[in-house]
This record gives structure tokens, sequence and C-alpha cells, in this order.
């Protein structure tokens, strides 16, 4: 005669949904933190200042500077201004909307930002922003 133990052996089971699912969640995460990682390489201008200015940069927006000379930078590139409207017609038929942000040194002429912003204009791109610097400290007296 056979008999049954009282209670039921359990077989061992390792459920893996919920480690697939932790694993996708930590690659998500790697994912968004190395994009937001990604920072835009410019050249340092000394922007005016502005009451209300929000620092807004992301990788597929189009950085141009305007030095104090009134020379046009792109990604630590000096360009013309005839270069400059090449590079911002591309990256506009690639994308076409492409947001662009301006930033003139404290220094630079009217004419020069004036240019820069009718050559962008001339790729045919809508979105266009000037960057401005926070507002500054009051000195001590």
């Amino acid at each position: 005669m056979k008999l049954s133990p009282a209670h039921p052996r359990k077989h061992a089971r390792i459920e893996i949904i919920p480690l697939i699912d932790i694993m996708f969640f930590l690659l998500a995460s790697f994912m968004m933190v190395s994009l937001s990682m990604d920072r835009t390489q410019n050249i340092s201008v000394d922007l005016p200042p502005s009451a209300q200015a929000s620092r807004e940069f992301k990788p597929d927006m189009l950085n141009i500077a305007v030095d104090a000379g009134g020379a046009v930078w792109y990604q630590k590139n000096r360009l013309s201004i005839p270069e400059l409207r090449l590079v911002v017609s591309n990256r506009f038929r690639g994308d076409t909307n492409v947001p662009v942000f301006i930033s003139g040194d404290r220094q630079a002429l009217h004419g020069a930002m004036t240019d820069v912003y009718e050559a962008v204009r001339a790729a045919g791109v809508q979105k266009v922003s000037f960057a401005v610097g926070g507002p500054e400290a009051p000195s001590a007296p």
C-alpha cells in the first residue's frame, strides 16, 4: 500500500516575466538618462540680461552664436553667412520643425544679429528664438 504525504509536494518555479519587466524598465531608464546627458557644443558669449530668461537646450536644436566681433559660430565652427544658410537649410530639409536659437554677445552689433536672423528665415525656419542671459545680480556697494 502506497501512502501519499499529508502535504502535497510543490515544484519549484522561477517566474521570469517580472524579471523581463524590470529589465525593460532599466533599459528605458538608461536610455532616457543617456539622452539627457548630451550637451550642445557652442562658444561662450556674454548674453544680455533678461528678467524672464529660462534655459532650454535640446539636442535637436540649432544653436547659433554671434560673438562681439560679429563672427558667426555653429558647434564651435566659424561660418560665413552663406555657409550658415547652407547648414540651416540642410537641417531644415531633414526636420521642418527644427527650432533655432540665436545667441549674441552683449557687444555684438545689431546688423550682425539681423544678418543671422535673415539667413535662418531665408532657409524656411519658422521657430527662431534669441537666447538671453539671466537677470544680473545687483552689485554690492
